[in-house]
């Protein structure tokens, strides 16, 4: 079937073709799938669109980690804390487990166990518990150590498979105060 359009300034324009036929239509959607198919634009939009949540899925880990460290450290700090009250201070339980929890920001830092204290010989980086005035094996007398606790309930921020949804993170700090 062949039509004749009128045009710009008077000219005719022929158009050929008959009625939509199916094989018509295949053929038009066929050209524009392979157009698409060859086509770029927009491709980096879909694949950072894709990519984002697999990103933020590694680095979330990575951040609670991070945040689980700074805790540790400020859970390590609060036991210090209360070591040096020790030694300026003399023993004390009860004030020692105050400067514990004044130390940090953190809600709910405790000092438990509670500080305890004890005579000892340092044995590399451990003291061995001995009696009171005895003689350790360097040769020197035993001394008088405060043993520091500290503890603080860490929350993650997703559960994980492996931790739960969360830990206790605990600290020991000790000073030889005689």
């Amino acid at each position: 079937m062949t039509t004749q359009i009128g045009g710009r300034g008077g000219a005719l324009i022929k158009r050929v073709g008959g009625p939509a036929t199916l094989m018509n239509i295949l053929r038009r959607s066929g050209r524009r799938l392979a157009f698409l198919m060859r086509a770029e634009r927009g491709n980096a939009a879909i694949e950072f669109a894709l990519a984002t949540p697999i990103l933020i899925g590694l680095l979330e880990p990575v951040a609670d980690l991070g945040i689980a460290f700074s805790q540790q450290l400020q859970v390590q700090q609060a036991a210090q804390a209360g070591a040096q009250y020790a030694l300026l201070h003399g023993y004390n339980s009860s004030a020692i487990s105050n400067a514990v929890t004044a130390a940090t920001a953190l809600p709910s830092v405790s000092a438990s166990p509670a500080p305890t204290q004890g005579c000892g010989c340092p044995t590399g980086t451990t003291i061995s518990t001995v009696a009171c005035a005895s003689v350790c094996p360097n040769g020197e007398t035993a001394g008088t150590y405060v043993f520091v606790n500290a503890q603080y309930a860490y929350t993650s921020v997703m559960p994980y498979s492996v931790l739960g949804t969360g830990t206790t993170l605990t600290a020991q700090a000790s000073v030889r105060i005689q």
